[in-house]
C-alpha cells in the first residue's frame, strides 16, 4: 500500500520536473530556438491551436526561425500570435507563404529579467512538488488505521527523500537555464 502511494507520487513529481524543463525551455536566450514558440496558441477558426499543429519549425540562423504553416490562411493568425507573444520580444514578417522571425539581441537587464522569470517558474515547480507531497502524505496519514505508524513513518521518510529529489531535478535545471541565459 505504502509502495503504491510512493509509486504514483515520484510518477507525478517527475511529470512535474519534466513540465518545468519545458516551461523553462519556452524562456529565450540567444539564439532562435524553436522550443520558445512551443507555448504559442494560434487563433485557428475559434479554436486556441498550438503553433507546432499549424505549421513547421526550423531554424535558418543563430537567431532567425522560418515558420511556414502547412495551412495559408493561417499565415495571418501565426503571425499575430508571435507578435502578441509575452516575454519574446520577437518581430515577426511575412512575405506571403512564411514567416521570418528574427529574434533581438539580449541586452544585459534583458537578460537579468529572463533570470528573474525562471526563478519564478522554478519556485512554482517546487511549490507544485510539495503540492504533490502534501496530498500523499495525507495519503499516507489516511493508510495509518490499517498499518502500523512505525511503517507510516517509514513512508513519510522515503516521501520526504522523494521530495528533496525532486526540487533538487528543478534547481539543477534553474542552475543550467540561468547559466545559459547569462552567456554572452
Amino acid at each position: 500500500m505504502i509502495a503504491d502511494v510512493l509509486a504514483d507520487t515520484t510518477a507525478r513529481m517527475n511529470r512535474a520536473v519534466e513540465a518545468a524543463k519545458e516551461d523553462f525551455a519556452t524562456v529565450r536566450t540567444g539564439r532562435a530556438n524553436p522550443q520558445l514558440f512551443q507555448k504559442v496558441l494560434v487563433d485557428y477558426y475559434g479554436t486556441p491551436t498550438p503553433i507546432g499543429q499549424l505549421a513547421s519549425l526550423a531554424n535558418q540562423e543563430a537567431r532567425t526561425l522560418i515558420i511556414t504553416p502547412y495551412d495559408k490562411s493561417a499565415l495571418k493568425a501565426v503571425e499575430q500570435a508571435i507578435r502578441d507573444m509575452p516575454n519574446l520580444g520577437a518581430n515577426p514578417t511575412n512575405d506571403g507563404n512564411l514567416i521570418r522571425v528574427t529574434m533581438p539581441e539580449l541586452t544585459a537587464d534583458r537578460r537579468k529579467e529572463y533570470v528573474k522569470l525562471v526563478k519564478s517558474k522554478g519556485e512554482d515547480a517546487k511549490v507544485h512538488v510539495r503540492g504533490i507531497r502534501r496530498k500523499a502524505k495525507d495519503e499516507l496519514d489516511a493508510l495509518k488505521s490499517e498499518l502500523g505508524e512505525d511503517e507510516i513513518a517509514r513512508g513519510e521518510k522515503e516521501l520526504d527523500a522523494l521530495t528533496r529529489q525532486h526540487v533538487d531535478l528543478i534547481d539543477e535545471a534553474l542552475k543550467r537555464k540561468e547559466a545559459e541565459l547569462l552567456e554572452v
